[in-house]
């Protein structure tokens, strides 16, 4: 039975592997999100959902605005405990929140988030003499702070209100209820698999490994998340129509689930995924209400961030191309001595443990 399942995954690996299963699942997502968008459109009246948008107040697209601005602010901090949990610490915190808010809106809009949000805290941080094992340790680390952020608002969500979910995995309340324990359980496996370690978990091997934050340090990975979690769904929860009403936990767990499957699909911005999972999982509303939320939702994060998550990267080429260059061989050249090269030499940055 052992060789049998040894040839079997060897079989696996060589014929088929996890990258080609993973890009099946995304374009099986894809296709159900694009059908049963297509199905929940039909009959929906332009007219009225430009009425729905003109009914949003300019307080709530503004407090919705605040609230894209507060989870933003909180994004940057995911590469920025990142890089203190790998022992980063010449690296500054604007450096990390550049890092994080342009690899993240970039990537999530252009799709394929883990190669395009790495490609570009790469272009970053190589400025900052880290390498690419280096960037794949803060992807892995602020990956982690976003799941333990979702699973533990999720799981939380799941007990509370169980019916929330029913909608979109057609599950019943019993079902849902167990796996909100699920999740929050998995959490607390994970915090004593970390406590009970006598010195910090690392995970990997040949060359590659990264070291966990201790469970103390967890706690506050695990808050990043919530916090930036709860601004999203607060920000689609101040645009959502007041009738009928639903409570922000409901539509907690509605938002992270859809948000999850749009993540799992790797289509641009969650395009057509995210957008169909919130009509099918709120049938108490108007479509046409639900569309012009997610249309305001859309242009508040991401559209706008998209836009200025452009214009900062290609200012910084720019600079880093063609204005910088030219000022040193000015320099250079205005004092008779010749430029100086435009790498300045690495410096030796002490090791030192890391610490928030």
């Amino acid at each position: 039975m052992h060789r049998l399942l040894t040839a079997l995954g060897r079989g696996f690996k060589r014929y088929i592997g996890w990258k080609r299963v993973g890009i099946v699942a995304s374009i099986l997502i894809i296709g159900f999100a694009i059908s049963s968008l297509i199905r929940t459109l039909k009959g929906v009246d332009a007219a009225t959902i430009l009425t729905a948008l003109t009914d949003k107040s300019p307080t709530q697209i503004g407090i919705a605005g605040l609230c894209v601005v507060g989870a933003f602010c909180t994004l940057t901090f995911y590469d920025f405990f990142a890089l203190r949990t790998i022992g980063k610490l010449h690296v500054p915190y604007r450096i990390a929140a550049l890092s994080a808010f342009t690899s993240y809106v970039i990537g999530h809009n252009i799709g394929a988030t883990v190669f395009t949000g790495g490609a570009i805290r790469f272009r970053i941080y190589s400025d900052y003499s880290l390498s690419a094992i280096d960037v794949a340790k803060i992807c892995f680390v602020s990956g982690l702070t976003f799941w333990l952020g979702n699973l533990f608002v999720l799981g939380i969500g799941m007990i509370l209100h169980p019916s929330a979910a029913s909608a979109m995995d057609l599950l019943p309340d019993t079902i849902n209820r167990m796996i909100g324990v699920g999740c929050l359980a998995g959490i607390a496996f994970y915090f004593v698999w970390l406590a009970l370690g006598k010195k910090r978990r690392e995970l990997g091997q040949n060359g590659w490994k990264v070291v966990l934050p201790s469970a103390r340090l967890t706690l506050v990975q695990v808050l990043i998340g919530v916090v930036d979690l709860g601004f999203c769904a607060m920000a689609m929860y101040t645009l959502m129509p007041t009738e009928p009403h639903i409570d922000f936990i409901s539509l907690a767990v509605v938002f992270i689930l859809a948000t999850l499957l749009g993540f799992a699909s790797h289509a641009p911005g969650s395009l057509g995924v995210f957008d169909a999972a919130m009509l099918v999982a709120l049938p108490q509303f108007a479509r046409e209400d639900v569309i012009a939320t997610l249309l305001i939702y859309r242009v508040l994060y991401f559209m706008l961030p998209f836009g200025i998550a452009i214009s900062i990267m290609g200012m910084r080429e720019i600079w880093l191309s063609v204005v910088k260059p030219w000022k040193e061989r000015r320099n250079g050249g205005g004092n008779g001595h010749a430029a100086a090269p435009a790498t300045a030499p690495v410096r030796q940055i002490a090791h030192r443990s890391p610490k928030l």
